[in-house]
């Protein structure tokens, strides 16, 4: 038996901890941004201005099934790139760039050490596929638990400020960067009952989208120098998020039904399989971790920005989110204790 056969039958029960960091401490190289793992703290260097810092946590059979209802199996590469995805997206919203984490994996003692391993490349594989060259890991937590838990905690700076949701004005323009409903429909899929052994390449990229999410890194940082208002990253939906950002803004937002529209005909081949319309992926859909952003109505958009509708002033008390004449509700979405 070699000894690469050997280490896909031991689990992390039979390692323990030292083991497990042996294995995955040499995937994540802390660069020369600072003191990496194996000290009490990590450090960072920074160049004087501020440091901004976002935290998620992703859960198996909350956030995540080790095997879907479709027969998908969800790798282990998979979980760890998402883990990084979505938070590099809350620094990206900020118009800013990550340059450092912390990692905490909880998990049974029989999750496999190949499983772990796995992990890890999938962290760094996020790191390097996604363009974020400036992040380093920089340590983390490993602890024992009855599922699958991960939290990363993010650290970034903002080279151009720092854009909020609260900067939204009346007659700016809202436009959106990176995928929309794609993430949905793949969950949608999922969840199904089809057999995913029978799905084509168009539905699996649709199920990659959820499973290995691709926020647009380039992008928060060329709004924020373009002038954005108002900025925030699309996790739990268009309408959910938009009704955000115009609440924080105090602002109420007309969306463009026919701008969603080349979103909506992406997802075809999800929504030709389901019976269902693609266009309800569009604005409720959650986890893509595109940009959403409001630019002065003068302002020179980055060319991968595309508008799909308008800031307006609020009527009533309320912010509100209109598209064709009817107002949406952007409260009823996705929620973790709902």
């Amino acid at each position: 038996m070699t000894n690469q056969q050997t280490d896909n039958n031991l689990t992390v029960g039979d390692i323990g901890e030292q083991g497990i960091l042996n294995e995955i401490l040499p995937l994540l190289d802390a660069k020369d941004a600072g003191l990496g793992p194996g000290d009490d703290a990590g450090a960072l260097r920074v160049s004087g201005g501020e440091v901004v810092v976002s935290v998620d946590t992703i859960v198996q059979d909350q956030d995540f099934r080790l095997v879907w209802p479709s027969g998908h199996e969800h790798k282990a590469y998979d979980i760890g790139w998402k883990s990084i995805a979505q938070n590099v997206s809350d620094i990206n919203a900020m118009g800013g760039v990550s340059t450092g984490a912390v990692v905490s994996l909880s998990m049974p003692s029989d999750v496999s050490l190949s499983w772990v391993r796995e992990f890890a490349e999938g962290i760094a594989g996020a790191i390097s596929s996604l363009g974020a060259d400036r992040l380093a890991i920089l340590g983390g937590d490993l602890s024992r638990s009855s599922e699958i838990s991960v939290t990363t905690t993010v650290l970034g700076e903002c080279e151009h400020g720092k854009v909020l949701r609260t900067g939204a004005k009346a007659g700016d323009r809202l436009a959106v960067a990176g995928r929309i409903g794609a993430a949905g429909a793949g969950l949608a899929l999922l969840d199904a009952r089809h057999d995913s052994t029978s799905w084509n390449r168009a539905v699996i990229r649709l199920v990659d989208a959820q499973c290995k999410p691709v926020p647009p890194l380039e992008s928060g940082p060329r709004a924020a120098q373009a002038g954005a208002h108002a900025m925030m990253d699309i996790s739990d939906g268009l309408v959910r998020d938009a009704g955000r950002l115009a609440k924080a803004s105090r602002v109420s937002i007309e969306l463009d039904k026919s701008a969603l529209g080349v979103f909506a005909q992406r997802l075809e081949p999800a929504a030709n399989l389901l019976e269902t319309d693609p266009m309800q992926w569009v604005l409720h859909g959650g986890e893509d971790f595109g940009l959403l952003a409001s630019f002065p109505a003068d302002a020179e958009i980055p060319e991968e920005f595309t508008v799909i509708g308008k800031v307006v002033r609020t009527a009533g008390r309320r912010s509100t989110i209109r598209m064709d004449g009817r107002q949406l509700d952007y409260r009823n979405a996705f929620d973790h204790f709902g």
